[in-house]
């Protein structure tokens, strides 16, 4: 059987219909599984670790057995989430695929995090398809693929995935399913605090419900907040500081763009997690509505967009990079030679592609 759940967030302390229908079902699928797998997307982040190591509290409550898999390994900057032995119970494809293969051939439950579609998985995909296991998503993007899932909760006026989980942990506690440890809670208060740029944007009034009952459980704010901002090292801010002196772009139609390229990531020494935050920086610019970061990869760009109410980032995610993502937060890729010959060619195709998109603006 497969349901697709949905609800609005907007009166969610008043606990409404389908939050408790989808945290029943939640609770039943857990209730009738042995050995369970979390799983988020490809480059995993704040909000993709701590809603998967929120989700594995709450099972292993349960008594069930867990492991947080991911296809890569997560920025040393969230490093501090994983306490004790959750560690030692997380996997990564890339690192150990053989042990994540074994692992996941007696799985009984698959619990996908904080992404809309098993594709995001990259590596893990074709195995996540192809197992029999039922398995239930959680995610805040847009357009879901339902049809691969057996039970799907999805909102999209939310903060997180983290947030999303800890409302479904709520109810499912309240009745008396399993509980909420302070290890839990500070996974989701991480990955909540990271999706949100620190309650920067993504931030609805459940957002700050969250993070007063996650305060009044224990959980220690500032710490988070310090290793998530304070835990870099030098070559971060060189590295801005290059790309915002000699590589920032600022365009007639108030776009921002800046491109970061594979010899710059290795001068510099930057690792996964390390350029967090920097496609947010020139939207300090007052006449900026738009900012794009390119990050070379092998064989593609990553892709970074933000933007300003009343611009819409995933519009010009979908229509050009192969992306999507949220109004104002998303991303995508743009692949050479396929969309552009070489990567000496992206600044070329963003000027076009800013010259399309805002010459067509209604």
């Amino acid at each position: 059987m497969q349901y697709n759940l949905y609800f609005c967030t907007s009166d969610y302390w008043k606990m409404t219909v389908d939050i408790a229908n989808s945290a029943a079902l939640l609770g039943r699928m857990a209730a009738a599984s042995h050995k369970v797998a979390t799983v988020a997307h490809t480059h995993p982040d704040g909000d993709a670790a701590g809603s998967s190591i929120g989700m594995a509290c709450w099972l292993e409550s349960l008594g069930k057995e867990v492991r947080c898999i991911f296809p890569d390994p997560t920025p040393s900057t969230i490093d501090f989430v994983y306490k004790g032995e959750r560690k030692e119970k997380t996997l990564f494809f890339s690192k150990e695929p053989e042990t994540v293969k074994t692992w996941l051939q007696d799985c009984d439950l698959i619990v996908v995090l904080d992404m809309n579609d098993i594709k995001r998985s990259e590596g893990l995909s074709d195995i996540l398809k192809a197992h029999p296991a039922p398995k239930v998503l959680v995610d805040h993007h847009l357009e879901p693929s339902r049809d691969q899932f057996a039970l799907t909760v999805s909102e999209t006026e939310i903060s997180s995935a983290s947030e999303l989980v800890y409302w479904l942990l709520k109810e499912l506690c309240g009745n008396g399913v399993g509980k909420i440890s302070l290890e839990c809670a500070s996974a989701l208060m991480t990955g909540m605090t990271t999706d949100t740029n620190n309650f920067a944007n993504s931030t609805w009034p459940s957002t700050l419900e969250m993070a007063s009952q996650l305060l009044a459980m224990g959980v220690d704010r500032d710490f988070i907040v310090e290793h998530i901002n304070w835990h870099y090292g030098e070559n971060r801010l060189r590295a801005l500081g290059m790309l915002l002196g000699t590589r920032m772009a600022v365009t007639p139609e108030g776009v921002a763009y800046m491109v970061l390229y594979k010899e710059d990531t290795d001068h510099y020494g930057l690792e996964d997690g390390d350029t967090e935050g920097f496609v947010n920086m020139p939207l300090a610019i007052a006449k900026v509505r738009m900012s794009i970061l390119l990050k070379e990869d092998k064989g593609y760009f990553r892709i970074s967009i933000r933007s300003k109410k009343g611009t819409s980032a995933a519009t010009c995610a979908t229509k050009y990079f192969h992306g999507g993502g949220h109004e104002n937060a998303s991303g995508g890729k743009l692949f050479f030679p396929q969309d552009i010959p070489a990567p000496a060619d992206a600044p070329q195709y963003v000027q076009y592609m800013i010259k399309d998109y805002f010459g067509n603006e209604s």
